[in-house]
């Protein structure tokens, strides 16, 4: 794996996953799930994020403080990527929130765009780019050309993803290299229809309780 792939090592990581993958966890147990890995892969991700020093007064005393200096902006991938915003926004309350929508059709399995919030000009320094699963990484690529044509160079993202292929992360380091990626879980195997295995399932389908029976 690239150095700039980092896969979480954490016993309460490796439990919440084991959770998620199971078919018997129920819509509730898995958006918890969801959100307490995201809240870790953030923490995880925002560990070198520039700090800028300033002078308080708490009732006692002065003293030296620091807020953080870029101004970070949040891009979850509809609608999965929704499950990891709540925890990303825990962390940057005043983060502002660019849905992307975009699917992968299911017979070539490439993405298709149907939604953007992106504002015409960026007023951010970094983003997070958040999608659960990373299966072929054709939708990750997708979102990312979005975001890099937007005016954020590939240096100032960051892609967090509770699941991936060594596949679809395999692509996706191919066309960025320089991307910085935080992953809790990697899966070696992918399926012929584009699935994780063993995975989790349909992300989306599991977090809003819209599994067909």
């Amino acid at each position: 794996m690239s150095p700039r792939v980092n896969k979480l090592s954490h016993p309460i990581v490796n439990a919440q996953l084991s959770k998620l993958r199971q078919s018997s966890t129920s819509p509730k147990e898995f958006r918890e799930g969801i959100h307490h890995i995201g809240l870790i892969l953030g923490l995880e991700a925002s560990r070198d994020l520039q700090e800028e020093s300033f002078d308080g007064q708490t009732p006692v005393a002065s003293f030296k403080g620091t807020v953080i200096k870029p101004r970070i902006g949040l891009t979850p991938i509809l609608r999965a990527g929704l499950g990891l915003t709540d925890a990303l926004l825990t962390l940057f309350p005043d983060a502002p929130v660019y849905h992307l929508g975009l699917f992968r059709e299911k017979v070539s399995l490439q993405p298709v765009e149907y939604y953007s919030k992106l504002p015409p000009v960026p007023t951010v320094d970094m983003v997070y780019l958040l999608d659960p699963l990373i299966a072929t990484g054709g939708t990750a690529l997708a979102a990312l050309t979005m975001i890099i044509d937007w005016g954020i160079p590939v240096k100032n993202i960051k892609l967090l993803c509770v699941l991936a292929s060594q596949e679809g992360l395999k692509n996706v380091q191919d066309e960025h290299p320089d991307l910085e990626i935080w992953v809790a879980g990697i899966d070696e195997t992918l399926t012929s229809e584009g699935i994780i295995s063993p995975g989790l399932g349909d992300a989306g389908d599991r977090l809003f309780n819209t599994i067909r029976a």
